[in-house]
């Protein structure tokens, strides 16, 4: 039998490391490039690395942003958004977007647009995919005792998908081929998938 001398922690008394392993052990992370106009039509552009896909039929995807930010304020008022996959040409000006200076993202980091079909939101046009939303559900985040949090759950119906051609063989999407970046640990730790493997679920 092997005895391991596991670190152990309560995460509401510290976690004695360096920096917070959390977020490197639930990782990689899909990243949540989310582009937004507000009630004004003033343009966001912000990326999340709390994000997923949680249903088939319909597809809903959401996001968690740690504090109330633009994109949760103007999806509350308009209803809609974009998400845009981030891919490794576009890292840099992805990372450039996260900026919380109240600027225009799209101009601030020199990325062009294409107009979306059924949403306001424009959506950046360098990336291979992107998903039109409607908002579904806005959900505040609370604790086991029921305090409520400062991280707000976004949710939407992806209403209307757009795919390069190009990320396509035979009719099917290549995964490793748009070369997503995915959010690992640390302050600045990204990651690009690597070799696949195949499994086939047991009946």
């Amino acid at each position: 039998m092997i005895v391991i001398d596991f670190h152990f922690y309560e995460p509401h008394a510290g976690h004695g490391l360096p920096h917070d392993p959390l977020n490197a052990i639930v990782a990689p992370r899909p990243i949540g490039w989310v582009s937004t106009v507000a009630a004004d039509g003033t343009r966001n552009l912000a990326p999340y690395s709390f994000f997923n896909l949680f249903n088939y039929r319909p597809p809903i995807i959401g996001f968690a942003s740690v504090g109330w930010k633009d994109s949760v304020t103007n999806i509350e008022a308009t209803g809609e958004f974009v998400w845009n996959l981030a891919t490794r040409p576009l890292a840099e000006a992805m990372n450039a977007s996260s900026t919380m200076r109240k600027v225009d993202e799209f101009s601030e980091t020199g990325l062009e647009t294409l107009p979306s079909k059924l949403v306001a939101p424009p959506r950046v046009a360098a990336s291979p995919v992107q998903f039109e939303c409607h908002r579904t559900q806005m959900l505040r985040l609370t604790a086991a005792d029921g305090g409520e949090t400062d991280t707000w759950l976004v949710l939407g119906e992806v209403v209307g998908v757009h795919i390069d051609p190009a990320m396509l063989k035979d009719g099917v999407y290549q995964t490793a081929r748009a070369r997503p970046i995915l959010r690992a640990g640390g302050p600045s730790e990204y990651f690009e998938p690597g070799a696949a493997f195949h499994m086939t679920r047991p009946e």
